[in-house]
């Protein structure tokens, strides 16, 4: 049989959750902080950052070195109050990680005080591949019910994340493009919609790399030479995944930006990542 060609997920197959109108305000309260609000909230006594992404937030073991993700960084920059749960992999969609029960095991577990962040975007945007595509208004609807009232009708709070830049570039201008500008404007409407705290990682990326420039930015990004390093004897040259610097420098602004929201989380915050 031929391939299946990409689509939106049909009715029979979508997934979105949504939490009652009760649970809705119980869990809202703490969500309530947008970006550049920032407020003397109290700090937590304890509490759980789960982290729902595709490769670019992931844990990866030694055996990858020197390649990480974002979220395998962000433990550092939060106090020993917060424990980082890094669920995100390779390779997923906001809706296949949802079909494959991935939200719905963090949801088994997370608990009122608790935040889900959620960055999705680079695998939804591959329209040649049917098991990842998600259109960006599916996209918007799974952030809304599944990720967003979902959480907040188990008492945690939501945090949209957009999708971290890639190292794309135009040459003539030496600026960085937005990446999957579609999935961006969809989290950031979808989290205005529903007032969850936004961490603009894709602004905030691309503000840095231009800072960084094209070529120094290589450094940043999953750029090896032939003999480097032994889990990469042949070198790569990749521009959408990070290097350790590089994943390091994306974390600490996703802390600075949560530094801001007028969260409980954002007191705990490390004073060097400001």
């Amino acid at each position: 049989m031929p391939p299946t060609s990409p689509s939106s997920p049909n009715p029979s197959r979508r997934r979105f959750l949504l939490g009652t109108t009760a649970a809705l305000g119980a869990g809202a309260a703490g969500t309530l902080g947008l970006p550049g609000t920032a407020s003397a909230a109290p700090r937590l006594a304890t509490g759980t950052l789960y982290i729902a992404s595709d490769s670019t937030a992931q844990t990866y073991n030694s055996s990858f070195y020197p390649q990480a993700g974002w979220g395998q960084m962000l433990p550092g920059f939060f106090t020993s109050n917060i424990t980082v749960a890094n669920r995100a992999i390779g390779g997923r969609s906001s809706r296949s990680f949802i079909e494959q029960g991935r939200l719905a095991a963090i949801h088994q577990v997370i608990k009122a005080g608790d935040y889900l962040f959620v960055q999705f975007g680079h695998n939804d945007a591959t329209v040649g591949n049917a098991e990842r595509y998600t259109s960006p208004a599916d996209y918007k609807e799974y952030l809304r019910n599944d990720y967003i009232r979902a959480t907040r009708s188990r008492g945690a709070t939501p945090v949209v994340v957009t999708p971290v830049s890639r190292r794309s570039y135009n040459a003539s201008t030496g600026q960085f493009n937005v990446s999957f500008p579609a999935y961006v404007d969809a989290a950031k409407a979808v989290a205005a919609e529903e007032r969850a705290p936004l961490v603009d990682l894709s602004a905030l990326s691309r503000t840095y790399l231009n800072g960084v420039g094209i070529e120094p930015s290589k450094k940043l990004f999953l750029w090896l030479s032939p003999g480097q390093y032994p889990n990469f004897p042949n070198g790569v040259s990749d521009d959408t995944h990070f290097q350790q610097n590089g994943a390091t420098q994306m974390a600490r602004l996703v802390a600075q930006a949560v530094s801001k929201l007028g969260l409980p989380l954002s007191g705990e915050v490390k004073p060097a990542a400001l």
